[in-house]
């Protein structure tokens, strides 16, 4: 990699040395401007482009908003680019910058090596918040769009619907010694070798104190490439072979060992913020808080010091501005080391892993604040974040609209004392703006993120009064100022695409709350988007990665098999619906055809017919979402527990193997995949409870017990006997030979394959469950 470190020292040095040529030689000639749907700088579009983009005009119709400052006098946008023609949210909010953006494919290949450009790739996602300053800056600028469109073939990736890509392209610029981060820009050579890249880049020399703005860079990488090409090529070449090197793992033969939870367990202790929670300083990240592996941990220890760090995070981001205390969900992150001002997008794969760690907390603790704070999550999901068709959508946006008609990031969540007045009457407000620390100077930027620094008890005590009372005024008005806002103030925008992926963390979660909270409507909900997914996503015997417009595409990535498959066999412990266990096994099934490794253990990111990339990649890393191979190893452990069947156990403990080295060195960095380990180590128990035939219902009387205990690992099924047993327990080899007893419901708690004695009492059951024989 010498020839690499030379040519990105070259590029640094070049900026560093031309800027003043830059500024001496500085063209006067005006950018072209367009005329129909030429782009500045661009070579005219082909007859048939041309043609595709009318078409696609009066599909939209007049409802269609361009997002440009390019207009004309009518309104209409002055630039379309090829992205119009994608349904990407994020893709479609740069299809008429003056930049000639082309979406990934062959296309945009094809062009590069015709013309011998450079590829200009960038990468973001649609509630982005740097990804809309680096658009308005520069990709909406004229200068730099013709500069870009004269000299490089330009590729826009929504990193939401191509993972993949954004994957590899993120390593490369970690390879680079760079920080990753979104919007990502990297430019390539036409056979898509990385050369050099970075993050966010202002748009010239200067501006908000940086060095070198994006057109000098682009100047400087376009020389270098026409003067030292043989040497961007070879330097491309030389990366992308180190980025196949990096998955190849010697092989490893041994499981690691049980005392790699207590390994994780110091490192939590040792880092955590044991004021406000969380793990080390400021951004903040819930995901850097493993709940559920620390929930696990303290179960199986009693460590009081871990369950401290939970419930302090728990607490303390409920509490925050970080939790939407008006709307309900958690926005993604919070800036500051108190949880309250936060980065204000909100992804639905966020709220689907908080609103479970809230539940399990809920149910370990019995403390109804997790309980409220997850059903309010829920809610959140179902009103604001839910499809008529039954799926869930991705996002919203950190920004919105301010009365000037400018975007500002977290305008549409903060408060004034004045509004919450016009929004309840001046009564309620004094009360409710003490409690929700709505002031006259303001919390943020002369505004205010609501919060909550005082709890009810507090609070009530110091105001003198009633909580009975307090609790009903926080209802009701928080009901009222939700319905202000959203009258008074630009709602932010909704990424209303619908990925496989986060619909299956989301059937999870809404599948533990129907369990945990015995509530219906819950179950209801998970069942609705299931069969949205294999309605819309799931076309000739495969799933698909996205869905837009009524129209699903690209293929589906690890993740989208992993999640699903969790989020069914959630699903099937609710519902004991074998149609759902049944799903997850087929699921399973093409797993194991087109993404295991087979030889030695683990799961590619990509299926062995997808597209050819520079590397197949091995999701190894537990970040915000969790690692299909994470959740994956998890649904082997379940299935096996399950079926009976030993070959997920085989399948499991190879791929436990396998990632078993990179655990004993850094287990945080797997923190979701601890919870399989845990699973393997835990011997959880099988609870199979048999009712008479047509009276499943009477299981909920054993069904309640288990709801109301935290055994995380443990299994169930309920069967009822007739011929529907006889076919489930094909499936369900654990539940051979179980019956009723004397007619009545009987249960059959299980372990390692020896079962208590059957019993149709339910003290003995309850002692059966809480034994750790």
């Amino acid at each position: 990699m010498n020839s690499y470190w030379l040519i990105t020292s070259f590029f640094l040095y070049a900026i560093s040395t031309a800027i003043v040529s830059h500024a001496n030689n500085q063209s006067n000639e005006a950018p072209t401007l367009s005329t129909g749907y030429e782009q500045p700088g661009a070579e005219p579009y082909p007859a048939s482009l041309i043609k595709k983009i009318k078409q696609m005009e009066k599909k939209r119709k007049s409802t269609y908003q361009p997002r440009t400052r390019h207009l004309n006098s009518k309104g209409e946008a002055i630039y379309t680019n090829r992205l119009f023609l994608e349904s990407s949210p994020y893709l479609l909010q740069h299809a008429h910058n003056p930049v000639n953006w082309y979406p990934w494919g062959e296309e945009a290949f094809a062009q590069a090596k015709r013309l011998n450009r450079p590829i200009f790739l960038s990468v973001g996602y649609s509630t982005c918040h740097w990804c809309h300053v680096m658009e308005e800056e520069s990709f909406e600028d004229l200068e730099i769009a013709e500069y870009i469109n004269k000299h490089f073939i330009a590729i826009k990736v929504d990193r939401e619907e191509r993972p993949d890509i954004d994957g590899i392209y993120m390593d490369a610029l970690h390879a680079m010694g760079k920080s990753g981060g979104w919007p990502m820009n990297m430019w390539l050579t036409p056979d898509k070798h990385p050369f050099f890249g970075g993050t966010y880049f202002p748009a010239r020399d200067g501006d908000r104190g940086a060095g070198y703005g994006l057109l000098s860079i682009l100047k400087h990488v376009h020389n270098t490439y026409q003067t030292q090409t043989e040497q961007v090529m070879e330097v491309g070449k030389s990366y992308s072979d180190s980025l196949n090197d990096a998955l190849t793992t010697p092989t490893n033969n041994n499981i690691v060992a049980d005392n790699i939870m207590l390994l994780a367990a110091q490192y939590y202790k040792e880092n955590a913020d044991t004021f406000y929670g969380g793990i080390g300083n400021a951004p903040k990240f819930p995901s850097s808080t493993p709940f559920q592996f620390l929930l696990r941990y303290y179960k199986n220890t009693a460590d009081e010091a871990i369950l401290n760090i939970v419930k302090t995070t728990l607490n303390n981001m409920a509490a925050g501005g970080i939790y939407d205390q008006i709307g309900g969900g958690f926005h993604r992150y919070s800036i500051d080391t108190e949880w309250l001002v936060p980065h204000f997008e909100k992804m639905l794969y966020d709220n689907a892993l908080l609103s479970i760690d809230y539940l399990e907390a809920y149910q370990l603790t019995g403390n109804e604040q997790y309980k409220n704070i997850a059903t309010q999550i829920l809610q959140y999901i179902k009103r604001d974040m839910s499809s008529p068709e039954g799926g869930f959508y991705s996002a919203t946006d950190a920004d919105s609209l301010t009365p000037e008609g400018e975007r500002e990031e977290g305008y549409y969540f903060t408060w004034t004392p004045e509004e919450v007045e016009q929004a309840i009457g001046k009564e309620k407000s004094q009360v409710i703006n003490a409690y929700y620390d709505i002031s006259e100077e303001g919390n943020f930027e002369g505004r205010n993120i609501a919060n909550t620094p005082e709890s009810i008890a507090e609070f009530s005590s110091a105001k003198k009064i009633k909580q009975q009372d307090l609790i009903k005024l926080i209802k009701q008005s928080k009901e009222s100022l939700y319905k202000y806002r959203n009258q008074h103030r630009p709602l932010p925008l909704r990424d209303e695409k619908i990925i496989t992926a986060w619909n299956g963390l989301m059937i999870s979660a809404y599948a533990k709350a129907g369990f945990i909270l015995n509530n219906s409507s819950y179950t209801d909900q998970a069942i609705k988007s299931a069969n949205f997914i294999f309605n819309k996503l799931f076309i000739n015997g495969r799933l698909l990665r996205s869905y837009k417009d009524n129209t699903a595409k690209h293929n589906a990535y690890l993740s989208d098999y992993a999640f699903l498959i969790a989020g069914l066999l959630d699903l099937y412990q609710v519902t004991f619906d074998i149609q759902w266990l049944n799903k997850a096994i087929k699921l399973d099934g093409i797993l194991h055809r087109h993404y295991e490794r087979k030889s030695s253990g683990g799961y590619y990111m990509t299926s062995d017919d997808h597209e050819k990339l520079l590397s197949r990649k091995i999701p190894n890393y537990d970040s915000a979402e969790p690692s299909g191979n994470s959740i994956q190893l998890m649904n082997l452990f379940r299935l096996a527990q399950i079926t009976g069947k030993a070959n997920y156990t085989n399948r499991a403990e190879k791929t436990l193997k396998y990632f078993s080295p990179q655990l004993e060195q850094s287990p945080m960095s797997l923190s979701k995949m601890l919870l399989a380990v845990d699973f393997y180590y835990s011997f959880a128990k099988e609870i199979i409870i048999v009712t008479p035939e047509n009276n499943k219902q009477d299981s909920e009387r054993f069904l309640n017990i288990i709801r109301h205990r935290y055994n995380p690992n443990n299994v169930t099924a309920v069967l009822s006997e007739g011929n529907n047993m006889k076919l489930q327990t094909k499936t369900i080899t654990i539940a051979e030979g179980k019956k009723t007893i004397k007619g009545k419901t009987t249960a059959y708690v299980c372990k390692q394959g020896a079962c208590l004695l059957p019993t149709s009492d339910l003290a003995t059951f309850k002692k059966q469950i809480e034994s750790k024989q």
